[in-house]
């Protein structure tokens, strides 16, 4: 989820017929994910021994018969940016596979934002490039990629049933499977424990309400000593994770999911006050500059200890392990008000290229990085969601990840409107992120959201 998506872009690629996202089984199947890592909670008597193992990454299984076939050969990954540890961990991940099995593999990490990630592949493909062999996808793209992507059911059917089989069908279009899971997301509420209790809260908040009063409490006591301290950091600026924010705010203040049922919705009360309650907040409990943040920087700023709450992905967690608040911070779910406490679902998952002039060496790529070692792997260097159900259940990996826990686990997901958009969706969400933008830089709702609305109803004709 990351930074603008360049106009015009999005018409290299819509006319691709594809079916609609299937939505509710995504999001059962990220939920089923993370409520069956909860069961496995508890003591690991091998838990230090395991995860020693785990850091380095797994080896390549079958790698001498790969190694025959494939040896010398030259791919391109488009892998994931420097978010955290994710570049990191890519570097290990593709080091391991070329040792085992001598495949050369030109890492090259994405854009920082989803939305300029994709614009860079829609280019590769309208040029019918073999410049990229292997590509991540975001969760709501396979069906616009759908046909420039190998089908790999041939070849990676049998190891897909390992995956929730929701995120399976989001990513099979006209019975192709265009993409593997590589890892789920959503959001969650980082907090500084250690400030709570300080200033007399013995939990964090639950409501946004109350998320304002503790940050402002909190921010007043600490610019005693730390000017640059504030109360609250989210991703405000205009681009994709504005849109997966703005969904959990107005989803949560019960003001709907922006189109619901094929049905333009944005234009209500709830999202109106909601939205104008995030727009006063900038200047006060959170920074002027918030309105241009994106992941890492409103992480940086929390990382730093410079902020009481923070939005992010999972993936945060184990970044800001290496940072000032290590053993200072704990994570819940987002805040709500009449609404309930809901997550953005997001998630990235791994396609090659059919102009790939080396398709065999690209899927045997993809089979190593979905695979459950790496799976595992992947949850406990850099807390990512597993999409293997079997994974999330493994003790080591529950221990690294909090948000397993059963009242983060089981918060309701929220879906940004692909489903109804289709092929129209990046030109849709940079309506909403640039409109969300300007109300978070000083204008009111009310003069904004009927613009969106119509937009919005113009793309669904």
């Amino acid at each position: 989820m990351r930074a603008s998506f360049a106009r015009g872009e999005r018409k290299e690629v819509g006319t691709v017929r594809h079916r609609a996202l299937l939505v509710i089984g995504l999001v059962f199947a990220l939920g089923l994910v993370a409520a069956l890592g909860v069961a496995a909670a508890g003591t690991d008597r091998g838990a230090t021994k395991q995860k020693a193992a785990a850091i380095s990454p797994p080896k390549v299984k079958n790698a001498a018969a790969i190694r025959a076939k494939y040896k010398g050969q030259k791919i391109t990954f488009i892998g994931d940016n420097a978010v955290g540890a994710s570049h990191k961990r890519d570097l290990a991940l593709v080091a391991r596979f070329k040792k085992d099995t001598g495949i050369n593999v030109k890492l090259v990490p994405h854009p920082s934002a989803s939305d300029a990630a994709y614009a860079q592949l829609a280019r590769n493909f309208s040029a019918k490039s073999s410049a990229i062999d292997v590509m991540m996808l975001d969760v709501v793209w396979p069906g616009a990629f759908a046909s420039y992507l190998v089908n790999l059911k041939p070849s990676l059917g049998k190891a897909a049933k390992q995956h929730a089989q929701g995120i399976i069908a989001n990513n099979t279009v006209n019975g192709r499977l265009i993409a593997m899971p590589w890892f789920g997301d959503f959001g969650i509420l980082y907090y500084r424990t250690d400030l709570l209790q300080k200033y007399g809260y013995s939990k964090p908040p639950a409501t946004w309400s109350a998320l304002g009063t503790m940050a402002r409490k909190i921010q007043d006591g600490e610019r005693a000593s730390n000017p640059n301290f504030y109360g609250f950091v989210y991703q405000g600026n205009s681009y994709e994770g504005l849109t997966c924010n703005a969904l959990e705010w107005i989803a949560s203040a019960g003001g709907g999911h922006m189109i619901d049922d094929g049905k333009v919705t944005i234009n209500n009360a709830k999202a109106k006050k909601i939205l104008n309650t995030l727009r006063s907040w900038v200047g006060t409990i959170s920074p002027r500059g918030v309105t241009s943040y994106q992941e890492e920087d409103s992480r940086n700023v929390f990382a730093a200890g410079n902020a009481a709450f923070l939005r992010n992905w999972p993936y945060a967690y184990a970044a800001n392990q290496d940072s000032p608040v290590k053993g200072k911070f704990s994570v819940t779910v987002l805040p709500h008000s009449t609404g309930p406490s809901v997550g953005t679902v997001g998630g990235w998952q791994l396609g090659v290229s059919k102009y790939s002039k080396h398709k065999g060496a690209a899927i045997e790529l993809v089979r190593y990085l979905t695979s459950a070692p790496v799976q595992r792997y992947d949850a406990i260097f850099n807390t990512n969601v597993p999409t293997i159900p079997a994974v999330a259940k493994l003790p080591a990996v529950v221990k690294a990840n909090p948000y397993l826990k059963p009242e983060i686990a089981n918060v309701t997901r929220v879906t940004r409107p692909a489903r109804d958009l289709r092929t129209k969706y990046q030109q849709g969400s940079q309506i909403i992120y640039q409109d969300i933008n300007q109300i978070l830089n000083g204008q009111d709702a009310k003069n904004v959201l009927p613009g969106t609305e119509a937009r919005l109803k113009q793309l669904l004709k």
